[in-house]
């Protein structure tokens, strides 16, 4: 029997089928998976795979993908499934033609039907018996992919040419496994992996498998289990906290981890008290979720922490520059210099150049080159200068984050040439000639990272490639974040349907006033009980009651003082 796992990047399809491989093996059934650990088992196969996924070739087209992602699943099929069924076993693969119809035809736009032909020559009529479509909401798909990166250690690794796509076409590869699941609904199996427990779903998957092995036809298609139900009643702002963490304590029984991640950068007690729960047992995780926060809480449990998860303290940091934070970045350093002195962007205090200094004596220049993003003194030219002599394009293109002087265009001009993306990303905020030049360059092959280097622009450029953006991919409205003009508005308001868990997070840091609690309310009406709009609703209530808390004792020392508005303006 031939059984393919199909399903967007993050769904939990190579978990699930080596899952399934390891059970019928239990059960008696010589297995073979193709991609057995996530690795393609042909050697060729896997050299294939490299050059679609190669971010720097942003000039191929989707036909020329399409035939490399053919001629790699063909390997796989002579080498690998077709020897397999011949020994009688029972083959799994992860991904197969399949995807190369959902990718090229629902991904990239071209017509099924010119697909097909191809795909029929490949495939010399072997076909899976069984097609599992493991399905998942795509926000909650690429939530579960950003911890993945984060647990094993690649966070910082560049985007495949896919991902520079934009998570639009994560949307547009699940629309269309789930069109071919309908036209053929014997020969395929949807597995929702939303919020069930993993034991579950492989209990479920092995029941429904091993019927199928046994000739016991199951009439249903879709095998959803049965979710914690949500609090009663409409979700709004007013309740929002309350089913946030209703949704974390029901999802920190089944995904423990994903419930440590959710509170990335989430201020308040009710979060504090969750990171007090999970930090014996997951304590990098909630290291890494204190990003950005600088209360007593946050201090006390970086300090119990940094002794274990050095490297997660200094990354949990973020950008936070006081007197405490320069005190543990120097503790840190010995066991984490990396971590601290990428920390280090914006920073251009005598502290932070101490601590530079001690890193280029050490050998950490890449660090250090990482860390001086928006950092414009001599000193830091200087450094440049010695990146470029190492041939340390990609770094000393990422230190140039967030300068807008003709200097740092010149050296931008001379980096294009050995890393684009990177220089790309360094023009995020920026209207330079080099990042308009770039932006209109590489609109089509990197759209997300041109849509998020356009955060915070506001020229009639920069929306017009926004409104286009909106269209494809939700990181259009990423570069909205914390803006408050009537246009970002309005782009929110039209894409709000299409890509809420986003249009919620650009109003992250805005105040909640009228426009948006409304927008806010909306989207919580529409979306109830999904766990990324329900985050994001959550950190833009949290930080905006944060800084209105925060700005309180001003305010009681103004009135005391009897002092208006008015008279302190003049």
């Amino acid at each position: 029997m031939f059984i393919d796992f199909e399903g967007i990047d993050g769904s939990g399809k190579t978990t699930l089928s080596n899952l399934l491989a390891s059970r019928l093996k239990r059960l008696g059934y010589k297995v073979a998976h193709a991609r057995e650990g996530g690795e393609l088992q042909s050697p060729t196969a896997r050299r294939i795979r490299e050059l679609t996924r190669d971010a720097r070739l942003l000039e191929m087209g989707p036909r020329a993908e399409f035939f490399l992602n053919l001629a790699r699943d063909a390997q796989q099929l002579e080498e690998v499934i077709a020897p397999s069924l011949k020994r009688g076993e029972v083959c799994i693969t992860d991904r197969y033609l399949y995807s190369q119809l959902a990718l090229t035809g629902g991904g990239r736009g071209l017509k099924e039907e010119q697909l097909l032909p191809s795909c029929e020559l490949a495939s010399q009529g072997l076909w899976p018996d069984l097609v599992i479509l493991v399905d998942v909401d795509p926000d909650l798909a690429r939530l579960r992919k950003r911890l993945g990166k984060v647990q094993s250690g690649k966070v910082n690794d560049t985007d495949s040419r896919k991902g520079l796509v934009g998570a639009g076409l994560a949307v547009r590869v699940r629309e269309a496994f789930l069109a071919q699941a309908r036209r053929d609904p014997a020969r395929w199996i949807i597995l929702e992996n939303n919020d069930q427990p993993l034991r579950v779903l492989e209990q479920r998957l092995v029941e429904a498998v091993v019927a199928r092995l046994e000739g016991r036809e199951q009439p249903v298609q879709r095998l959803v289990p049965a979710p914690t139900p949500p609090p009663p009643g409409v979700a709004s702002v007013d309740d929002v906290e309350e089913r946030f963490f209703h949704a974390v304590d029901g999802l920190e029984a089944r995904e423990p981890q994903l419930a440590a991640w959710l509170l990335n950068g989430i201020p308040g007690l009710p979060a504090h008290q969750r990171r007090v729960a999970y930090a014996e047992r997951l304590p990098g995780l909630v290291a890494r979720s204190l990003t950005g926060l600088d209360d007593d809480t946050a201090w006390t449990l970086r300090d119990v922490l940094s002794a274990s998860v050095p490297v997660d303290v200094a990354e949990g940091l973020g950008f936070v520059t006081s007197p405490r934070s320069h005190a543990l970045r120097q503790r840190l350093y010995a066991q984490a210099p990396a971590a601290v002195l990428e920390g280090l962007k914006r920073q251009d205090s005598p502290e932070a150049w101490a601590l530079r200094e001690r890193g280029m004596k050490d050998g950490h220049l890449s660090a250090v080159l990482l860390g001086l993003a928006g950092v414009d003194g001599e000193e830091s030219w200087v450094v440049r200068e010695a990146g470029m002599q190492r041939k340390l394009y990609s770094e000393v293109a990422r230190s140039l984050g967030g300068l807008a002087t003709e200097r740092a265009d010149a050296l931008r001009e001379a980096l294009i040439p050995h890393d684009r993306l990177a220089v790309l990303k360094s023009t995020t905020g920026l209207e330079t000639p080099v990042a308009v030049g770039l932006r209109e360059q590489l609109e089509k092959g990197a759209l997300k990272l041109v849509l998020r280097s356009l955060t915070g622009v506001d020229t009639p450029r920069a929306w017009a490639m926004r409104e286009r953006g909106a269209q494809l991919t939700k990181e259009a409205l990423d570069s909205v974040d914390g803006m408050d003009s009537p246009r970002a508005w309005k782009l929110r308001a039209s894409a709000a349907r299409r890509w809420p868990a986003t249009v919620v997070s650009s109003m992250k840091g805005l105040p909640l006033v009228a426009e948006t609690r409304a927008l806010l309310d909306r989207i919580l009406e529409e979306q109830a009980g999904k766990m990324p709009v329900l985050r994001n609703a959550y950190a833009v209530v949290a930080q905006a009651r944060a800084l209105e808390q925060a700005q309180r004792p001003v305010r009681s020392l103004v009135e005391t003082l009897g002092v208006d508005a008015g008279r302190q303006e003049a």
